[in-house]
């Protein structure tokens, strides 16, 4: 096992938790809606994360051509797993004492979630510099013109409790992440 390989395990096992953490939160909405109602808006954010820590597998498969790994680099992917990570945590509370549904809970922990959110587009600047210039360069000018409207928004999320600014963020952060990953990344040779 290389060290690529070594790495992949455990932060797939970071991942993973964060897939079983969102799918199991999902499964009670359905077995328990009468604990918390849900809210559209919290389950929009609920797919784009799981879409997300899925598709994070395979945009992370590229790091395999790193010939050289140091601990910092080691540490830092793990980072980034982490990160994803809390984000799911965030999405499903362990217990929803002390709110009334889920709309209730999203307003009272946006500072955390889009805090969260924003620091990935960061890291994932980092992800895609250690994947090299001609990675960076291939996903053209998109690319960081997206990332910085993407950790504005993040921040106007995490101050604005305002329905039809997270409806419509909701909304467009879902559908273009999916288009992103089927536009940019097909195959990882």
């Amino acid at each position: 096992m290389d060290i690529f390989e070594y790495t992949a395990v455990l932060t797939s096992i970071i991942i993973g938790l964060g897939i079983a953490h969102l799918l199991r939160g999902f499964a009670g909405l359905i077995q328990h809606p009468e604990k918390a109602r849900p809210y559209w808006v919290h389950l929009l954010w609920v797919g784009y994360t799981f879409f997300t820590l899925v598709f994070w597998w395979w945009w992370e498969f590229r790091l395999g051509s790193i010939e050289t790994w140091t601990f910092q680099l080691y540490l830092f992917v793990v980072f980034y797993a982490l990160v994803l990570f809390l984000a799911s945590a965030l999405l499903f509370p362990l217990s929803m004492e002390g709110y009334a549904d889920f709309r209730e809970y999203f307003y009272a922990r946006r500072r955390w979630l889009f805090g969260l959110f924003a620091l990935t587009y960061v890291v994932d600047f980092g992800d895609t510099l250690l994947k090299g210039w001609d990675h960076l360069a291939g996903l053209g000018p998109e690319y960081p013109l997206t990332l910085v409207a993407q950790l504005l928004l993040c921040v106007v999320a995490m101050w604005t409790r305002n329905e039809r600014f997270h409806s419509t963020f909701a909304i467009v952060m879902f559908a273009y992440q999916v288009s992103w990953a089927f536009r940019m990344f097909g195959t990882v040779s």
